[in-house]
């Protein structure tokens, strides 16, 4: 069975985003979940967290950074042709769908980095539609890479940017955006960061000077998708998990961040490898590419 790609989109700079036709998942889909994506009978599974979905129209969004051999082979295909495999949804819901009772006179901040705010906006989205009052930080370098700011505003309760150069918002880090909001006398239930695993460490750094509940994705873990690769273990509370089934999100004040960006930086090498492969195969030059997917 072959997955239509309805829409596909240029966010910024080597990233892209895809609707695409998934009756089943997106009639079963809840935020902070994820779908495997193949682009084709040889293709790599590619984990991917959704961005949004449709249950009356059945179709799902998905966001992919182009920054490895298997995500350029994705981004490669255009509206009109199909994926091969489109596998989900996979993990489990973030924990307030688990248990919207709790969720009245509830005040959330989300804070997205990169791709990381995609998966950001499903949750905001959720919530709005109960009511339930969620700020948005969304970092980036520059201008040029934030993505999803006109959903987010159309979502959120109040909509922050943070660029490292000053081009556009807060002119800093997103954590230093963070302090300057709580010192500045807004009060945070929860705080849910979804972005490069150092941002998730340093923002987790933050809000536990504030005893601030903070939840985490690590879905830049996954690569089987399944647990059974075992690739995805971290260690949250002093115990091993697998972050494809027993997240991806967590309590971000008991993450070994050290472990789980040693862990990262395990498939760097291995994407290095598989990108000299293909370019001899192609006849090319060899790419460093750095990153997994």
């Amino acid at each position: 069975m072959n997955y239509p790609i309805l829409e596909k989109r240029r966010l910024a700079e080597n990233i892209w985003s895809m609707t695409v036709s998934a009756p089943r998942v997106a009639r079963a889909a809840h935020p902070g979940q994820f779908v495997i994506v193949r682009a084709g009978e040889t293709g790599e599974r590619i984990p991917l967290t959704i961005a949004d979905y449709d249950a009356d129209h059945g179709c799902v969004t998905i966001v992919i950074q182009t920054i490895g051999v298997s995500t350029r082979k994705i981004c490669s295909l255009e509206a009109g042709q199909a994926l091969t495999d489109f596998a989900g949804p996979l993990g489990r819901p973030s924990e307030f769908v688990a248990h919207p009772e709790e969720l009245t006179g509830r005040r959330y901040l989300f804070i997205g980095g990169g791709v990381g705010t995609a998966p950001v906006y499903p949750q905001v989205k959720w919530l709005h539609e109960r009511g339930v009052r969620a700020d948005v930080i969304i970092g980036a370098k520059t201008r040029d890479m934030l993505i999803y700011t006109d959903e987010m505003r159309a979502v959120a309760d109040h909509l922050y940017l943070a660029t490292d150069d000053g081009s556009a918002g807060f002119h800093g880090l997103v954590t230093q955006l963070l302090e300057q909001l709580v010192e500045q006398g807004e009060r945070y239930d929860e705080v849910v960061a979804i972005g490069p695993m150092i941002m998730m460490k340093f923002v987790a750094a933050t809000t536990a000077k504030y005893g601030l509940k903070t939840t985490v994705s690590l879905n830049a873990l996954m690569v089987d998708g399944t647990g059974m690769c075992g690739a995805c273990r971290v260690t949250v509370g002093g115990r091993t998990r697998f972050t494809c089934v027993d997240g991806p999100e967590f309590d971000a004040h008991e993450v070994d961040f050290d472990e789980a960006m040693r862990r990262q930086g395990m498939y760097r090498s291995e994407e290095q490898r598989r990108a000299a492969i293909e370019a001899e195969r192609a006849g090319g030059h060899v790419c460093k590419i750095g990153l997994n997917k």
